[in-house]
């Protein structure tokens, strides 16, 4: 045991995690030459083509470090704020953590949150300095960021490049010297902790899991706590690029289990398996249950697929513990689920992956998060997750909304610009603070509702993508709200409503029924498009039929032929408006979402 090390790299996304981790395996000769492409530990396509890591990927290598063998056991995280369940989890399985700063520019947000996750883990933080051979690295500024955020030394910080693999030699031995071995009984019974999953359509469900007492052998009865189900471990083995069988994982080690487990809710990450002949006493702690941020619907095109959406949901759970859904109807679109999100980003990647990974068409609605309402009866508490459930407002006393405490870490030059967005946002200035004369760090309390939509992308711009940013919840305040209802010829359209501050609610539902103007295609029959809050219209808009010229064949004669065909064109139209339904596209949902 003194000779395994585990330990994960943190960063903020794109400062080089995944390419400083293709020069340690290399390094380590845990793979060929052959074996070797671009962020080797990403496999999924989203994952190369976006150039970002989704999911965390462990994976063993064996180093000879002055003459002595050392098993290192490395989990590559996501640096994205929206993958941030992923780290903690990682987090979780390790003692050790790199924490990577780009040299060229410096702590970011998500640095900083991802490096408080570890300390509360007291995980032994080594400080490196990556990209250091770009023209634009500043090794000494960002070295002074890093002494002031952690309060290391200068000699502890090493400088590398995951491009040219400088410095990968002292981070090894920077690992093997300073990271703590694993602690752990290996003669206590079996206690490993589940921390990732993954399904596979020929072998079940492979279950990630770190053993941290006891040891676990090939063909063992083993337990999982929280279902309290019994399997075989029928392969048990650690985690190479492929997968490697061995007859035991002990104490301190990362390894998988395979024991024919089929469906998908019989595996909860952080649950903690033992052995059924001597079981341990209590169940490891696992991780805090996620907190979705966003939420929104997700239904089948075609509404027969509804049970297989299900099932591939489940699969995709398995691989993604911080989705979270559960089903619902909707007048408009039928059968689907209402789905938690981790942000806009989780919410467009896992919709890609439903389409990549399982075939499935679906149609994601509007986002919203999740408000309070309290009843003037007698102060009744109901949770609205969907703007349709909420209750007339003559019964309503008031409705509060989710606050977030948003810390936004910018150059000084764009200050002013991103202070008018957060008020725009209905956002509160609570601290600016000069972490070094050119870079300020803004905190804000801002409604989750405004940051939902398009709050990031519109940051990244007016910043010119130097802005980072990173928030966490602080509770329900009391907030103007209505609901904001859409109708097509008088026929509420559910999937579109949204619920608004009073303020925003008349501006709002003019540019929806503008923008749906130019999206529904025209029927043979006027279609009125109106904004309401209760029952009161405040925006309309109308697209006009497409009219057939019925009084083409007269070529003369009297104006009562004329006026008797449009007559009978004209009940015709009356009589097709009551049966005629609207279509409305898909492009219609999510052109909501990107009003401007």
């Amino acid at each position: 045991m003194k000779n395994i090390r585990n330990f994960c790299i943190i960063a903020h996304i794109d400062h080089g995690k995944s390419t400083l981790a293709d020069r340690l395996l290399q390094t380590t000769n845990t793979i060929t030459e052959r074996q070797l492409q671009e962020q080797t530990l990403d496999d999924m396509d989203l994952e190369r083509e976006r150039g970002i890591t989704i999911k965390s990927h462990a994976i063993q290598m064996n180093y000879t470090h002055e003459g002595e063998e050392f098993v290192l056991n490395l989990i590559d995280t996501p640096g994205h704020v929206d993958f941030s369940y992923e780290v903690s989890r990682s987090i979780a399985a390790c003692e050790g953590a790199l924490l990577i700063v780009d040299a060229s520019q410096g702590i970011e947000a998500q640095t900083i949150s991802n490096l408080y996750l570890a300390i509360d883990h007291d995980l032994e933080i080594i400080p490196i300095l990556n990209k250091m051979d770009l023209p634009g690295a500043m090794p000494e500024e960002v070295s002074d960021q890093i002494i002031d955020l952690i309060g290391c030394t200068q000699e502890e910080i090493i400088p590398a490049s995951g491009k040219t693999g400088l410095g990968v030699n002292d981070i090894l031995k920077a690992v093997i010297d300073r990271v703590p071995a694993p602690k752990g009984d290996p003669e206590a019974p079996l206690q490993a902790m589940v921390f990732d999953s993954v399904f596979n359509s020929y072998r079940g469900i492979i279950a990630y899991y770190r053993v941290l007492n006891g040891q676990i052998n090939k063909g063992d009865r083993v337990k999982f706590l929280n279902t309290a189900k019994e399997y075989n471990a029928d392969e048990i083995g650690v985690l190479g690029l492929d997968l490697v069988p061995k007859k035991a994982v002990s104490t301190g080690d990362v390894g998988y289990i395979i024991s024919g487990i089929k469906e998908a809710k019989e595996v909860k990450v952080g649950d903690t398996i033992t052995t059924v002949a001597n079981p341990c006493t209590d169940a490891v702690k696992g991780f805090e249950d996620v907190k979705p941020m966003v939420f929104a619907g997700i239904y089948p095109v075609d509404t027969d697929d509804y049970e297989e959406l299900r099932d591939a949901m489940g699969r995709l759970q398995l691989n993604d513990a911080s989705l979270v859904f559960a089903p619902e109807s909707s007048a408009a679109l039928g059968f689907g689920f209402r789905c938690g999100f981790l942000g806009m980003l989780h919410m467009e990647i896992i919709q890609e992956r439903l389409e990549r990974e399982f075939n499935m068409t679906v149609i994601t609605t509007v986002p919203n998060v999740s408000y309070r309402a309290f009843l003037k009866k007698d102060q009744e508490l109901l949770e609205i997750n969907n703007p349709s459930d909420l209750p007339d407002p003559s019964k309503m006393d008031y409705v509060e909304e989710p606050f977030i405490k948003a810390q936004i870490i910018t150059k000084s030059d764009y200050v002013g610009s991103i202070m008018t967005l957060c008020i725009e946002k209905r956002g509160e200035l609570k601290n600016q603070v000069y972490l070094t004369s050119d870079r300020v760090e803004l905190t804000f309390d801002i409604p989750m509702t405004e940051i939902v939509f398009d709050f990031y992308d519109k940051l990244k711009t007016i910043s010119k993508g130097y802005a980072s940013f990173d928030y966490n919840p602080i509770g329900y305040k009391q907030s103007k709200l209505v609901k904001l209802d859409i109708l097509l010829n008088g026929d509420q359209v559910d999937a579109l409503s949204a619920l608004v501050h009073q303020d925003n609610a008349y501006n709002l539902g003019k540019r929806i029924c503008a923008k749906l103007k130019e999206l529904i295609p025209r029927q043979q029959f006027d279609i009125a498009i109106q904004g309401a809050i209760g029952a009161k219209i405040i925006s309309r808009e109308t697209v006009k039929a497409v009219r057939k010229d019925v009084t083409a064949k007269c070529y003369g004669g009297d104006i009562s032929r004329k006026r008797k065909l449009l007559e009978k064109q004209k009940k015709g139209k009356k009589r097709m408006r009551q049966i005629g339904n609207v279509e409305v596209p898909q492009s219609a949902f999510l052109a909501v979402l990107k009003l401007d």
